[in-house]
C-alpha cells in the first residue's frame, strides 16, 4: 500500500465530494437526473412556500445576469404572468443551466432544496464510495484536525451528500465517517455508530459562495474563513485542475484516484501524491 505523508503543519483536511468522498456516478447517475425529472412536480408542489419562491427570485435574477449568452432561457416576472407558463420558463431555465454545467448558486440552491425534499420522504438515499468494511475501528486518537468540505455544490447539498443515516439514522445498516484525527502510525477514518449524526463530524462546508474550487482565491478566502494558514490545509480532490488551484495558494493536496474518476496523465500521476483511500494517509503523532 503506498501511504502519503501529511506535513506536520497541517492542522485541517479539505475534503472535495464528487470523485472523493460520493461515488461520481452516483451525482450523474442519481443526484442530477432526480432534479430533471421531478423540478416541474417539485415546482408545482412547492411553488406557494416561501423557500420555493426565493428560489424562484435567485434564478429569475441570474437568468437577467445571463441574458447576453445564446439560448439564455428568461423567466418573466411573478405579476402578470400565467402560472403554468411561469413554471415552465421556470423548468426551462434549469434544463438549461445544468445542459451547461453551469454552477450558480441559484441553480445550486433550488437543487438542494429538492435533494432535501427527496431525502427526507425517502425517495432517495446518499451513497459514499467507502463502507464501513473497508476500515478497522482499533486505533488510538493522538490529536484532533478539523475537517472541511468544499464543493460547487451549495452547503445544503453537501451536507444531504453525508450518508443518509443523518436523515433516516434507523434505515442504515452501515455507516462511515470522517473524523478529525490524527492517529499515531496512520491516518484512520474512524468509523460511526449506524445512529450517529455523520454530518456533526464535518466542522464546515464551503461552496461557490466563497468561490470556485479552479481559482486560487478561494482557498486563501477558506483559510482566512477557518482562520488559519492556507499551509495548514490539506486538500483532497480528484480533480488536478482544482488541485493546482489550491497549490497555488499553498495548499497541500493529494489527488483521490476512485472508479469512474477522470483520468489522469503520466505527469500527474508523478507529479501529484495518489491516494486510493483516506487509509493511505499517514499523519505522523503529536
Amino acid at each position: 500500500m503506498v501511504v502519503v505523508s501529511v506535513p506536520a503543519e497541517v492542522t485541517v483536511i479539505l475534503l472535495d465530494i464528487e470523485g472523493t468522498t460520493t461515488p461520481i456516478a452516483f451525482v450523474k447517475d442519481i443526484l442530477f437526473p432526480y432534479i430533471r425529472e421531478n423540478v416541474k412536480e417539485y415546482l408545482q408542489t412547492h411553488w406557494g412556500e416561501e423557500e420555493c419562491q426565493q428560489d424562484v427570485s435567485l434564478l429569475r435574477k441570474q437568468a437577467e445576469e445571463d441574458a447576453h449568452l445564446d439560448g439564455a432561457v428568461p423567466i418573466p416576472a411573478a405579476s402578470g404572468s400565467n402560472l403554468q407558463q411561469m413554471i415552465q420558463a421556470v423548468v426551462d431555465n434549469v434544463y438549461w443551466q445544468m445542459s451547461h454545467d453551469r454552477k450558480t448558486t441559484a441553480l445550486k440552491q433550488l437543487q438542494g432544496h429538492m435533494w432535501k425534499a427527496a431525502f427526507m420522504t425517502g425517495r432517495m438515499k446518499a451513497e459514499y464510495a467507502l463502507t464501513i468494511r473497508q476500515f478497522k475501528a482499533q486505533c488510538k486518537l493522538a490529536s484532533l484536525s478539523p475537517l472541511y468540505r468544499s464543493e460547487t455544490a451549495g452547503e445544503m447539498a453537501q451536507q444531504l451528500c453525508t450518508p443518509h443515516t443523518c436523515w433516516y439514522p434507523r434505515r442504515s445498516k452501515e455507516g462511515i465517517g470522517f473524523l478529525r484525527t490524527r492517529v499515531k502510525g496512520s491516518c484512520e477514518i474512524v468509523l460511526t455508530s449506524p445512529f450517529r449524526s455523520l454530518v456533526q463530524l464535518i466542522d464546515g462546508h464551503f461552496d461557490t459562495k466563497i468561490g470556485h474550487k479552479v481559482e486560487s482565491e478561494s482557498y486563501r478566502k477558506i483559510a482566512d474563513s477557518i482562520g488559519c494558514s492556507t499551509n495548514n490545509i490539506l486538500f483532497l480532490t480528484d480533480v488536478t485542475v482544482e488541485a493546482s488551484a489550491a497549490e497555488e495558494a499553498d495548499v497541500h493536496v493529494a489527488v483521490v484516484v476512485r472508479p469512474g474518476n477522470a483520468g489522469l496523465t503520466d505527469d500527474e500521476k508523478t507529479y501529484y501524491n495518489l491516494i486510493t483511500s483516506f487509509s493511505e494517509l499517514y499523519l505522523p503523532s503529536t
